[in-house]
């Protein structure tokens, strides 16, 4: 399958090499540029190409910017043809993408991602085409997850950040019963608080330790 990768940071990079272990074609862009991207794209085994060639020419386009960047990306997707799946892996936080009022007020960020590159998202794995979620869910089972169907896209809120199913690394089974008890009055608190930890903790949190303090706080 040809996959473009818009955002080259630990996501977009680590799904690129999963990806072209997997033998699939992988190009990988960022906002600097290709060159930027030589030491990566050599490494992985994707080329280097501008953001524009990443949508061109693609089954499936993988974004992994931060949130608050999607509004850049409209003229892009202007020419991409409908049948090209795009998925969106980032989340919103405030204190990095500023203030969102829409999303702020319950728009789902995956719509609000929608609206803005007017293009189908399928949304590991919510979305609103049957279709384009199996080809993402089949996706991720090649890099080594479970997938689980978390329905449509105005459901996707149901896997933000301050929800049980949120960076607490569960099983498929507990993901599902994760997803179903998601609060969505005490998201964003519960967001923020966790962010508060974690930049108060002076020293860098341990991948562990992050997951720990993500399931207690939704428990």
């Amino acid at each position: 399958m040809k996959v473009g990768i818009i955002g080259a940071g630990n996501i977009g990079a680590t799904l690129a090499r999963k990806l072209a272990a997997q033998g699939h074609e992988v190009k990988i862009a960022n906002s600097k540029g290709p060159a930027s991207l030589a030491d990566l794209s050599r490494n992985v085994g994707a080329t280097a190409v501008p953001k524009e060639d990443a949508v061109a020419d693609v089954e499936v386009v993988i974004l992994s910017i931060p949130f608050g960047s999607y509004p850049n990306l409209s003229k892009i997707f202007q020419n991409v043809p409908e049948d090209v799946i795009v998925v969106d892996t980032s989340n919103y936080y405030p204190f990095r993408d500023g203030s969102i009022p829409e999303v702020d007020a319950g728009k789902p960020e995956s719509v609000w991602v929608s609206d803005h590159i007017k293009h189908r998202i399928a949304i590991p794995v919510a979305g609103n085409d049957p279709k384009a979620k199996s080809v993402v869910m089949n996706l991720v089972e090649e890099t080594g997850f479970d997938p689980v169907d978390s329905g449509e896209l105005v459901s996707s809120w149901r896997q933000q950040p301050g929800t049980p199913a949120y960076c607490t690394e569960l099983t498929a089974e507990q993901l599902k019963a994760a997803l179903e008890a998601a609060d969505r009055s005490r998201a964003a608190s519960i967001r923020d608080a966790l962010i508060k930890q974690f930049m108060e903790a002076g020293a860098p949190v341990s991948h562990d330790d992050m997951v720990a303090r993500n399931r207690a706080a939704t428990t």
